[in-house]
């Protein structure tokens, strides 16, 4: 009996021997068969690193009346060592692996800090298909697992230069204020190129305090201050990093809609340059055909035909101002939104420039520090790259033209467009409301209403109430001066158009007269007699 018992006991241990290797075994398979392969920008400087090293090289600091904890460089920095740390977990049914990477230094576009955090993961659901998600600054991004580019199961990830959050797509990134720059043309990672190892099992995984220097709370505004650790990391709704499935699902979904969005603006300056050689191809070829079949005149480009002061001059002096004032407009604002801050523990100056747009850097956007404006992001678009390229072919367009009605044609079409640009930034802004919502008292959302609603410019006071500090803040917006330029030089083009289509003169004679050529494929009044003979009674053949 006692045979029995001892036998069922060492067969009950037994199993659970066995069942404790297989699900390491499963585990051990699934963290290995996800591992994802990361693709880095040229130009990137930092790669996965080891953590255990960075802690050897710092000294454990607190941050002065503050009982902040962090970790401050000062041994220099290593990037020898390729280091992935895996963690598995389970939720709301769900098994998920996450695979966190820590940077010795984020060297962001708009912000430097030591020290840095990311994850992706891949989450297994019990039914259903897999799905994953990558962080990006203080969010991130889902996607199915048909988004996802893979190499059998191994995702994809595409890593920024510089602050390293992560993409789905070698081309991501542009949209938004942080403006990465992402790209697979650099070096690659793949599972065989880094060593994966156990997360949850290193000795500083409670650390609480932040891995990297802060100088000051005010480093949280503006991304200098180092993040916290993987089990304590959170998105900017406080999301925990750590609860993969309750985090992941809070995330954007990918669109695929957007990312042919994000291909078009990554490509866009390729595109342009492609289409502008294209259509120069096109005018220089015209050009020549003008040339072999009536000259292009003594001056060649007809806005040099200035006579005086009769119509076609002023037309033509007039284009030559516009395309001036319009070049000046390009280098100043075109919409600005300041602000006066005047709250405890800021660094008061004059104004502030918490949003500026113009035609050569695009969207810049500035957070009020107590040291001062702090830039937090640009949304890049070439607009002076397009209103030059425009005059160019303007210019080159009106190569060997004779009538000044052609011309003032070209003039027209012209102002037209730089008016429309003007108008289609009025409009955007006047759309903001619309996203915004009713307010229902949140000064965000009443302040966006407030602009939404007054485009060309306004301003509103709202009070700052947090944690014992108060103050007020002043906002001003509306139309800077590059715009209101850009939208007279479209008005004056357009009447120097009119002015040219008014004037009817012929700018120069050319070699075969017009007339002379329309004249010389009309039949005589005999041909045309003849021709119809010969249809109503055709010669025998």
């Amino acid at each position: 009996m006692k045979i029995k018992i001892f036998s069922k006991a060492l067969m009950l241990v037994g199993l659970l021997i066995l069942v404790s290797l297989l699900s390491a075994s499963c585990n051990a398979q699934t963290y290995e068969d996800y591992a994802p392969i990361f693709y880095f920008e040229k130009d990137e400087k930092h790669y996965p690193a080891d953590a255990s090293n960075y802690i050897d090289n710092s000294e454990l600091k607190t941050l002065l009346d503050s009982d902040i904890q962090y970790y401050d460089n000062i041994n220099g920095i290593t990037n020898d060592v390729k280091i992935v740390y895996y963690r598995t977990g389970s939720e709301e049914g769900s098994t998920f692996v996450q695979y966190w990477l820590f940077y010795e230094f984020n060297d962001g576009e708009h912000n430097q800090h030591e020290g840095d955090w990311e994850m992706v993961q891949v989450v297994i659901p019990s039914s259903g298909e897999k799905w994953v998600a990558y962080s990006q600054h203080y969010s991130g991004q889902k996607a199915t697992w048909g988004q996802v580019e893979k190499e059998g199961n191994h995702i994809k990830v595409y890593v920024a230069r510089g602050s390293h959050a992560n993409y789905l797509r070698s081309f991501s990134g542009k949209l938004g204020i942080a403006g990465d720059i992402v790209g697979s043309n650099g070096k690659t990672l793949k599972p065989n190129d880094y060593e994966l190892v156990e997360l949850t099992s290193q000795d500083w995984i409670d650390f609480e305090g932040l891995w990297g220097k802060i100088n000051s709370l005010d480093d949280f505004l503006t991304g200098s201050a180092g993040p916290q650790g993987p089990q304590y990391r959170t998105d900017m709704n406080g999301n925990l990093m750590w609860n993969g499935v309750s985090w992941g699902n809070a995330l954007m979904q990918a669109n695929d809609t957007l990312f042919t969005l994000e291909w078009f603006l990554y490509n866009f300056i390729t595109i342009l340059i492609v289409i502008s050689f294209i259509l120069l191809a096109i005018i220089l070829f015209r050009i020549y055909l003008r040339h072999k079949k009536y000259g292009l005149g003594p001056r060649i480009v007809s806005m040099l035909y200035i006579d005086g002061l009769d119509l076609k001059s002023i037309g033509n002096i007039l284009c030559i101002v516009a395309i001036i004032i319009a070049i000046i407009g390009l280098f100043n604002p075109w919409y600005v939104v300041s602000a006066d801050v005047n709250v405890e523990g800021f660094v008061k100056t004059d104004t502030i420039e918490v949003l500026r747009l113009d035609g050569i850097n695009g969207v810049q956007i500035n957070m009020p520090t107590e040291k001062g404006p702090a830039p937090m992001g640009t949304v890049y678009f070439p607009f002076s790259f397009i209103i030059l390229i425009g005059f160019v072919f303007m210019i080159l367009a009106t190569v060997g033209i004779h009538l000044s009605s052609k011309l003032g044609r070209k003039y027209l079409y012209r102002g037209i467009r730089l008016t429309v640009i003007i108008i289609v930034i009025i409009v955007a802004i006047m759309s903001i409301g619309m996203m915004a919502g009713s307010g229902n008292g949140n000064d965000i959302s009443s302040l966006l209403n407030e602009i939404s609603s007054n485009p060309m410019g306004g301003s509103y006071d709202f009070t700052v109430v947090q944690e014992e500090v108060t103050g007020n803040i002043n906002l001003d917006w509306g139309i800077g001066l590059g715009a209101i330029l850009i939208l007279l030089s479209g008005i004056i083009l357009i009447i120097s158009g009119i002015l040219e289509i008014i004037a009817k003169k012929t700018l120069f004679e050319p070699k075969i007269p017009i007339e002379k050529t329309k004249k010389s494929t009309k039949k005589s009044p005999e041909e045309s007699q003849e021709a119809k003979t010969e249809e109503t009674n055709p010669p025998n053949k």
